[in-house]
């Protein structure tokens, strides 16, 4: 059973309301904004009932109750009971749009706005964040891209970092959750055959055509050893989700013969969830 007892904090506005709803959903019974000091309570409790997953949120909503959270995880972890502690970051642009976007009111409220109250928020959270067994930054993932990370990472299947493999097109911008992009655009172009043009890159003709060119052979000898060797250093910087992203000119021949390509061949060695993601393949035809 992946990690039957977590404690969940994080930023104001960075998705504990929506990864609260997931686990639920995944079986866990869930409390929210409970006060530190409850926590070995509130488990207990949930044992005697019967619970073996149970999740809990705890955070700056507490106030002044808050200040006990290290000194009741340190506790925890002294009888025993040590959490999974799941951090949840964002960058403060897009925390400041999120409040915009809601008009909800942030709980510390300090005088100047949002802004100044964030970085409070994130002068309080240092100690818990440095403890964390898990980060997820959601700056760049949808509600979509969460509740994937989550189930990768808490669901019965196989747990670890979500590689989510995206192919696109540069003349449509880079995928904006995308932390490793390699560009794709040396290679020669399936575009310029006319009988492949109308295909795309999920067609085995193109696939053969991408895949049988040794400077494809090349780039895959490259990356995938690459991969191999940074993943789990990812993962091991708490990590949650890493995108890979290969992009070619339209997105629609070389990027997603590739993505695929390399898609397959981590899911030999990779143990956690992995996902393909085809931005651009279906637009209108264009040069690749």
């Amino acid at each position: 059973m992946p990690h039957p007892f977590i404690v969940m904090t994080g930023l104001s506005g960075a998705g504990k309301s929506v990864a609260i709803k997931v686990l639920e959903d995944l079986g866990y019974y869930t409390l929210d904004n409970l006060p530190p000091a409850l926590i070995p309570d509130a488990l207990r409790v949930c044992r005697e009932g019967g619970y073996q997953k149970v999740a809990f949120v705890i955070d700056v909503r507490s106030g002044p109750l808050f200040q006990d959270a290290m000194r009741v995880l340190e506790q925890l972890e002294t009888e025993g009971h040590r959490p999974h502690l799941l951090f949840f970051d964002a960058s403060d642009e897009v925390l400041i749009r999120r409040y915009s976007e809601t008009r909800h009111r942030h709980p510390l409220d300090t005088p100047g706005g949002v802004e100044p109250s964030i970085a409070e928020e994130r002068r309080l959270l240092v100690a818990l964040r440095a403890r964390a067994d898990k980060v997820i930054d959601t700056t760049y993932l949808s509600v979509k891209d969460l509740r994937d990370t989550l189930h990768s990472l808490y669901g019965e299947g196989p747990s670890g970092m979500l590689v989510q493999v995206t192919s696109f097109g540069y003349k449509y911008g880079l995928p904006p959750g995308a932390d490793l992009v390699f560009d794709v655009r040396y290679m020669e172009n399936p575009f310029y055959n006319k009988e492949l043009r109308p295909l795309s890159g999920s067609d085995e003709a193109v696939r053969r055509f991408v895949l049988g060119n040794p400077a494809t052979e090349r780039f895959l000898g490259h990356v995938v050893p690459f991969l191999r060797d940074v993943m789990p250093r990812y993962e091991e910087e708490k990590k949650a989700h890493l995108g890979v992203a290969f992009g070619c000119t339209g997105g629609r021949h070389r990027s997603v013969t590739i993505a695929d390509e390399i898609a397959r061949r981590i899911k030999e060695f990779w143990p956690g969830e992995i996902t393909v993601e085809h931005r651009d393949r279906d637009r209108a035809d264009e040069r690749t």
